[in-house]
């Protein structure tokens, strides 16, 4: 009989933890989880024999940390794999370099109460690892600063304001670093909607402000949207644009959730269609479900030029194949074309 269940191994230095996660996947019809490690030099053997669909990793284990089995792993045996990581500073930090080093997506695990929290958080880890299952795994690379592409020859930047606004999920954040390392300090703002919870939006900030030309922030509401900035929005907090005379600002605001999700891409993209029309670029990349969908198509109808990542270079391909069906994009692209062709949009002979 053959077994198409999801293979899952958990790594994890906390017995209590790998105990509490094995129970959580088991009771899922479709998951079954065949082993548990607790440290990556366990993981290494029990991965040969046990050949798992997704693996769990903690972040901090006795003799090797997580990022260094990950970045082994990612060059050897490519395998999905979902990050545990305690909500701390250094934690975030540490979740975001595995993620850019290709981990699909992280399970946060509370710092108070451990077992209580990530037994309540059952659904999701569920519902992560399932989206683990079917992801691509795309190996990431070690992001330094480095000298942006050169524009184009005989091209000059558009004296217009423009604005570009970019939507992604899962697989986001490692998108999300090598569209904005790929660009030059010239480029026009840019505001950016990636799901995620709080406290790792201000760490995703302050890393693509350390590895990137531009200026990377948090979004505060009066933020200016100006040339060289980036703005990304903050966990559980929509951000929308506003315009006062010729100079763009943000808002940061509450409200209900949108596609199930806070902030959502389609508050930002229906914002930017409403104040900045023909003169914004909208980006839809990698992620589960279709938030950012029916937004683009509103700034495609305003006259903004609209892209979409390929299925090939997607982790997940919901968002942007879901914008792509209801005619919302212009152009399809694989992620590594995706700076230069923004470059091309903003830029004029």
């Amino acid at each position: 009989m053959v077994n198409n269940k999801i293979k899952v191994l958990i790594v994890d230095d906390s017995a209590v933890i790998r105990q509490i996660l094995t129970e959580i996947l088991n009771q899922a019809d479709d998951i079954e989880v065949v082993g548990t490690a607790q440290d990556p030099i366990f993981a290494m053997n029990k991965i040969k024999s046990l050949k798992p669909d997704v693996i769990t990793l903690d972040v901090e284990m006795p003799r090797m940390d997580g990022l260094t089995f990950l970045e082994e792993l990612m060059k050897t045996s490519p395998i999905p794999v979902l990050m545990v990581s305690a909500l701390t500073q250094r934690g975030n930090e540490t979740t975001l370099r595995a993620l850019e080093l290709g981990a699909i997506d992280y399970i946060p695990k509370p710092r108070i109460d451990i077992s209580k929290g990530v037994i309540q958080l059952g659904e999701e880890i569920i519902r992560k690892v399932r989206i683990a299952a079917k992801a691509r795994v795309r190996t990431g690379s070690s992001h330094k600063k480095t000298e942006s592409k050169p524009l184009p020859s005989g091209f000059k930047l558009t004296t217009t304001d423009r604005i570009i606004a970019i939507g992604a999920s899962t697989g986001g954040t490692q998108a999300v670093t090598e569209i904005i390392t790929a660009l030059p300090e010239s480029t026009p703002g840019i505001v950016i909607v990636q799901h995620m919870p709080p406290m790792f939006t201000r760490s995703f900030a302050e890393r693509l402000n350390a590895i990137s030309k531009l200026d990377v922030k948090e979004a505060c509401t009066g933020d200016r949207i100006i040339r060289g900035s980036v703005l990304i929005a903050p966990g559980n907090k929509h951000l929308t644009i506003r315009r006062n005379g010729a100079m763009y600002y943000t808002e940061v605001k509450d409200g209900p959730m949108v596609n199930f999700v806070r902030p959502s891409v389609d508050v930002l993209f229906n914002s930017v269609a409403e104040y900045v029309g023909g003169n914004a670029v909208g980006v839809i990349l990698t992620g589960m479900g279709e938030d950012g969908a029916k937004g683009l198509l509103e700034m495609k109808k305003t006259g903004a030029f609209t892209i979409a990542q390929d299925e090939a270079s997607s982790v997940v391909f919901g968002m942007p194949k879901r914008a792509i069906e209801i005619g919302a994009v212009k152009k399809v692209a694989p992620l590594e074309e995706i700076p230069r062709i923004i470059l091309e949009c903003v830029i004029k002979s």
